[in-house]
């Protein structure tokens, strides 16, 4: 049946719409910091053959669900519940990821699917927050629950809630939170219903068949058709995994694009290190990488002919069949074997993306973003005044990468819609005073076009606490490229300026704060895209005044020479920059990783791949 397209632009419109709706819901509805404050979860929408429909952010898998529970056995009010990564098909990558799943009925059968899944604060396990930076299997991670009936035809399933909440060191919270998904994507799935009742399971499916056809269309015609035909290869690392001491664990694709193949992109991840014994690996090879395939894919619109088609462009399923992935054999950081721990896989899936625009800049010659920052998870636990248990969990963001056409942003959120905890929530409901919360000065790597910046943030705890910490990033720096710097690492602060002041580990689960200590929270900032020395010295200046970089780094990054009165000496700077370029050797790498790499390696400065 040919879409009338028309109808096609309406059932788009109502895809979102609903979708958003499902989201605001959620986030109206819940109790957690982490989903209603720090908005840490997402919604979608899939048609009954498993296709994402909706592209705005990325979402968790339905196949899970239907293998164990076949759709001819599903009914009208059911909600299907799982966080099992190993059973979650590559769509969940570690247990805090809690995913209810409702189906949608038409004319008696199923036709979709309303999802939703979220970062919940905890679910067991060895820590408060459930994602214990040491651990070595999964069973140290929290409670493992495979694909479940929670509700059935309506009617929860208190047995399953029970024996959740019990696991759970923040049991209404976690009930709350479960309550708003459940109801959330029921409602969702009414107004899905309504959309097939109004115009007929046909005219609706047609519909979806011609959105994710246009997708595809789309995505080959202008995004793949940038890539020159060709194989490339580069590969990036984690340094860290909470076990063993920090190493290079290593991230490689080889990306062959061939226009003329029915399947244009192959993105193989040969040559990746091998399984981690901490936390950082990542469940990818399931489903053919269906997962990673949408995870991925949004890295491609920067091949876009310009900044604001690139914000059209949403990922859904249509990209699927334009994307051929190749793993390596089980045993790996994208193929571990259970039990292997996976709660910091963000580690590695928030790096991949970085591999696959490090590979793609290769490929067209630097028309990709420099590194961007990655996830952290940071937080303070503890009991407060009334002798009750809290926990103050917050995904920080941090720097992207500069551009070839304009600065990296700065504070942006990996996580789609996630922002930091605001301060007057934080201290109305936690032992806690935010004293500081601003731009990290110097912390976007030099460029012609800068870096973005990371959050500087001061937490003083007004009661005796433990400081928790997952996070990356704290040696290798976002790298730089094209002449562009590496960006400012991650780095946690304990007392500074004070006398106890010492640094913590970037992976840390139980820091000990004494009351009245405060921790100082640098996150990370992008690489730079270009050679610095081409910024405009009244850009420079302006990043002074707006105190993104200070006066010592304008003359060691840029060689921009600032009087007292706060304007540039032009003479002084030319002949500085002068001096600075004619200190280069003409053999610099495409990339620069910041001087972490040169204590991780041995003292190598860049690896193999890193030139073109």
């Amino acid at each position: 049946m040919n879409a009338d397209p028309v109808l096609v632009e309406i059932v788009a419109g109502t895809l979102a719409a609903i979708e958003k709706e499902v989201e605001t819901s959620i986030g109206r509805t819940s109790r957690s910091p982490m989903i209603r404050d720090a908005h840490d979860f997402r919604a979608g929408i899939h048609d009954r053959h498993l296709r994402k429909l909706t592209g705005r952010s990325y979402s968790a898998l339905v196949q899970p669900v239907v293998r164990d529970h076949p759709i001819d056995t599903m009914n009208v009010g059911d909600v299907f519940f799982h966080n099992d990564v190993y059973l979650s098909e590559g769509g969940i990558g570690h247990l805090p990821d809690l995913c209810v799943t409702v189906p949608v009925f038409a004319d008696g059968q199923v036709v979709a699917f309303v999802q939703a899944f979220g970062h919940h604060d905890d679910i067991g396990g060895a820590v408060p927050g459930s994602m214990p930076s040491g651990a070595t299997s999964m069973f140290q991670e929290g409670l493992m629950v495979p694909p479940i009936k929670l509700w059935d035809r309506g009617v929860p399933n208190q047995a399953a809630l029970t024996i959740m909440t019990r696991n759970s060191r923040m049991p209404d919270s976690l009930a709350a939170d479960l309550d708003a998904e459940c109801s959330a994507c029921l409602a969702g799935a009414r107004r899905l219903g309504e959309l097939f009742e109004r115009y007929g399971v046909a005219a609706v499916e047609a519909c979806f068949d011609a959105i994710l056809a246009n997708s595809t269309e789309v995505y080959r015609r202008e995004i793949l058709s940038q890539i020159p035909d060709g194989s490339y290869v580069w590969e990036d690392y984690a340094e860290h995994d909470g076990v063993d001491p920090p190493m290079l664990h290593r991230q490689r694709i080889t990306l062959t694009m061939d226009s003329a193949a029915d399947v244009p992109l192959t993105i193989d991840f040969t040559g990746t290190g091998p399984q981690a014994k901490g936390p950082i690996n990542h469940c990818g090879d399931y489903s053919d990488g269906n997962f990673l395939k949408k995870w991925l894919a949004p890295v491609l619109r920067n091949l876009a002919e310009t900044p604001e088609r690139m914000a059209e462009l949403d990922v859904n399923e249509g990209v699927v069949p334009l994307i051929r992935m190749v793993f390596p054999e089980k045993g790996t950081l994208l193929t571990p074997v259970f039990p292997a721990p996976t709660n910091a896989r963000t580690f590695v899936i928030l790096r991949l993306l970085g591999v696959l625009a490090g590979v793609l800049a290769k490929a067209t010659g630097g028309r990709m973003p420099a590194d961007q920052e990655t996830i952290r998870y940071t937080g303070v636990y503890g009991t407060d005044s009334d002798g009750e248990p809290y926990l103050m969990r917050e995904v920080l963001g941090g720097g992207s990468g500069g551009r070839y056409y304009a600065d990296g942003e700065d504070t942006i959120h990996v996580v789609p819609d996630s922002r930091n905890l605001p301060t007057e929530f934080t201290e109305g409901r936690f032992p806690l005073r935010i004293e500081r919360l601003g731009l990290a000065l110097d912390s976007g790597g030099p460029g012609r076009y800068r870096g973005g910046c990371g959050y500087e943030k001061h937490i003083r705890v007004l009661r005796d606490a433990h400081f928790m910490s997952i996070a990356d990033r704290s040696i290798l720096a976002c790298w730089g490229v094209n002449g562009g710097r590496a960006g400012r690492p991650f780095q946690i602060t304990v007392d500074p300026g004070g006398a106890g002041e010492h640094e913590v580990d970037a992976l840390a689960d139980a820091e000990p704060l004494r009351a009245g200590t405060v921790v100082r929270v640098r996150t990370t900032g992008g690489g730079g895209w270009g050679d610095p020395l081409e910024r405009p010295v009244e850009e420079v200046l302006q990043d002074v005044a707006w105190r993104k970089v200070s006066v010592a780094g304008a003359r060691r990054d840029y060689g921009v020479v600032i009087n007292d009165d706060g304007d540039a000496d032009l003479g002084a700077t030319d002949a500085l920059r002068e001096q600075m370029r004619s200190a280069r050797t003409g053999d610099e790498p495409f990339f620069d990783r910041g001087p972490g790499y040169a204590q991780l390696s041995g003292g190598a400065t860049h690896n193999q791949f890193d030139h073109l």
